[in-house]
């Protein structure tokens, strides 16, 4: 597999995610992948993709046979889904790790445990530190364990499915990481915007089953 740019890693990063998280709102159409690529909590960094911006990039990994679409037959949008896992081949816990990772950056296998409890039910930090290191040990390794910069005491880890990992991307991460980190507040924010993405992704599907059915009783 190439390289992933910037752009991808977020785009299945969000489907990765909303898939385990609201599976009744997946796949996602393009507003609501938007809407969860550009979330300002839970991801790192911020972004303001355009739709233009995110087309390019669906059509990149639909090429690479990352991402597949749902054409609709009716008025619906077309709605997106990964196949990360299987072309990978790997299980629901390094999926989820795999997908923290990509949404979040740089971490240590204690804020990966927590941070990934939507996505799957680590037993203990022990258990995530087990998958971490069989990703890592892969012929061709997804993630890599970063010694701890100075001042840190842990060592954090990262993804490489965009490629080597700068040790500037590791200190901006550490640091927004330790901004983003403590607050309550922070959390509740985290759940109203997942929850706001989940009522648009059903307004959506609402309004669609509407079109629809209008559109039926029009041909009547």
């Amino acid at each position: 597999m190439q390289p992933l740019t910037p752009v991808q890693v977020r785009i299945l990063g969000c489907l990765i995610e909303k898939e385990r998280t609201t599976p009744d709102n997946y796949p996602l159409t393009m507003n609501a992948l938007l809407s969860a690529c550009n979330q300002t909590t839970n991801r790192y960094p911020v972004v303001t993709f355009t739709e233009a911006t995110a087309s390019n990039a669906i059509l990149n990994l639909r090429s690479e046979n990352l991402l597949r679409i749902d054409h609709s037959r009716s008025n619906r949008a077309d709605k997106y889904r990964h196949v990360l896992d299987q072309v990978l081949d790997v299980d629901e816990a390094e999926i989820s790790l795999l997908a923290v990772l990509m949404l979040r950056g740089p971490q240590t296998s204690a804020e990966l445990r927590t941070r990934t409890d939507r996505l799957h039910g680590f037993g203990d930090q022990h258990e995530v530190e087990s998958v971490l290191a069989r990703l890592a040990s892969r012929p061709q390794p997804l993630v890599i364990r970063l010694a701890p910069l100075p001042g840190q005491k842990e060592a954090r880890w990262a993804h490489l499915l965009a490629g080597e990992v700068s040790l500037d991307e590791v200190a901006a991460a550490t640091s927004a990481s330790s901004v983003a980190a403590g607050p309550s507040r922070t959390e509740r924010i985290e759940a109203l915007e997942a929850a706001v993405a989940d009522l648009t992704a059903q307004h959506e599907r609402l309004r669609a089953d509407h079109d629809a059915l209008a559109s039926r009783l029009g041909d009547c």
